[in-house]
């Protein structure tokens, strides 16, 4: 039996339909709440198993009130609303929602997101139970290689090594976020060394580097005369990662129609080749990028439904800067890694060093100090480090100064503008008070400055 959903609408219309989709699909329903009040008593009365939760409600309290109280009840729920803007997004993420409608609803989107919530609170539910299993790094087997092979003492590194503990107990999808270089591939290959699939392949894709037109063919591969250029048939990523593991890095960088697919791929777990028939893949899929996803998906460049997939099981990586405790034990680990691996008998670093090493801010984060103690093993001829050379930095842009701070680019500003239009309206583009007429200009014209400029609704 399907579960039970609470709606809380104020409006009228968009209730009806959303109640009229979910009884069609089999779904019982709840009495429609309009306010904070009325869902609270449907709450302590009527306990559903997912609620839909509108933002902006009746009376003074919003929906983003009511999201902790149904959080303590360890229900799931998507909040519904007209507003996508970037504040209003982030508000409501703090509550740890399952999924984000945008008015106005289509009955496909409905039920994918109501499909995406329920796994993901079953894969919760899962993890959760993980997390009680495993309390410290001794409890994981081999975990005799220490921190996952990451040196330091940071409590920060600590809380990484229980994570990694726990996603490579379950099969979910893991997002690593962090600048680059704080080893964000590292942690997707211990996740995957210390898992059940750690026998299997893992397969390494990184989004940025693989060109927009050529990145469907590298995932899910193309069948021979697919297309021009297209003389063999070509196994993709997803296929040569069967029972193993994918880490896509850079996922930020994935164009949008890509996007499309790769949920299809965490929804039904199966790919379509270039020019081919569907076909299932089991494969673990570990995302992992260095852009803030939020304000991507607040520019239109990435979808929020895929972003909800993705963070089921999101690990955070701090900055080098952030966890100072960790840069003389990596320092000490690559120094013998490197003094070993060039034949030098060199002990360890001088004083001096150590506190111009404790002292510097690391832009490039654990890869350029790993860089640094690379070059300075082989520049080294006695037993000590005496010097290293370090980049100047530049200092920070002084506010107010027009010369030093970064100027938006016209294409920029074109996204800008259009975003803003667009919001204002709903999202209509064309028609009476739609946002060409808004800009006016020609609804193809701004269709086609909308693909160019990389904007497109989220569901749509």
């Amino acid at each position: 039996m399907k579960s039970k959903i609470l709606i809380v609408e104020d409006q009228f219309i968009e209730a009806n339909n959303l109640r009229k989709v979910l009884e069609g699909a089999g779904y019982a329903v709840c009495p429609v709440a309009r306010s904070f009040g009325e869902a609270l008593n449907t709450l302590n009365s009527d306990l559903p198993d997912l609620v839909l939760l509108d933002i902006f409600l009746k009376g003074e309290k919003t929906g983003i009130d009511l999201a902790p109280i149904i959080k303590e009840r360890n229900i799931p729920f998507i909040y519904l609303s007209a507003n996508s803007d970037e504040r209003t997004f982030r508000l409501a993420k703090q509550t740890s929602p399952y999924g984000f409608l945008v008015k106005p609803f289509r009955e496909k989107d409905v039920l994918a997101m109501l499909d995406i919530a329920t796994n993901l609170h079953a894969e919760h539910l899962s993890l959760a139970k993980v997390s009680k299993v495993y309390k410290s790094p001794t409890d994981l087997k081999g975990a005799g290689t220490g921190n996952f092979g990451m040196a330091g003492k940071s409590s920060g590194l600590k809380d990484i090594t229980r994570l990694i503990q726990i996603a490579a107990a379950a099969e979910s999808p893991v997002l690593i976020l962090g600048e680059s270089g704080t080893g964000k591939e590292l942690v997707a290959r211990a996740i995957h060394n210390h898992s059940a699939r750690s026998k299997k392949p893992v397969i390494i894709v990184d989004c940025a580097a693989v060109s927009p037109t050529l990145i469907e063919s590298e995932l899910f591969g193309h069948e021979r005369g697919s297309f021009t250029g297209a003389v063999d048939k070509r196994i993709g990523k997803f296929e040569q990662a069967e029972n193993g593991t994918i880490f896509l890095d850079e996922i930020g960088e994935m164009p949008l129609e890509i996007q499309s697919k790769l949920l299809r791929v965490l929804q039904e777990k199966e790919i379509c080749p270039v020019g081919g028939k569907r076909k299932n893949v089991n494969v673990r899929i570990i995302a992992a990028t260095n852009r803030n996803l939020e304000e991507e998906i607040a520019a239109g460049r990435f979808r929020l439904d895929l972003y909800y997939r993705l963070y089921v099981f999101p690990i955070e990586l701090s900055p080098l800067r952030e966890r100072k405790a960790d840069i003389m034990p990596i320092a000490e680990h690559y120094l013998s890694v490197f003094a070993t691996a060039n034949k030098k008998s060199i002990t360890g670093f001088s004083d001096p060093v150590k506190k111009v090493l404790l002292g510097y801010p690391w832009p490039g984060n654990v890869r350029q100090l790993i860089n640094l103690i690379e070059r300075s093993v082989l520049l080294c001829d006695g037993h000590l480090i005496n010097q290293v050379n370090l980049p100047v930095l530049k200092p920070s842009p002084v506010a107010g100064n027009t010369k030093e701070r970064g100027i938006k680019t016209f294409a920029d500003n074109e996204r800008d503008h259009i975003l803003d239009t667009l919001a204002r309206c709903n999202w209509k583009v064309y028609g009476t008070g739609g946002a060409a007429e808004l800009l006016n200009i020609n609804s193809s014209t701004l269709k086609s400055r909308m693909i160019k400029l990389g904007i497109s609704k989220q569901f749509g």
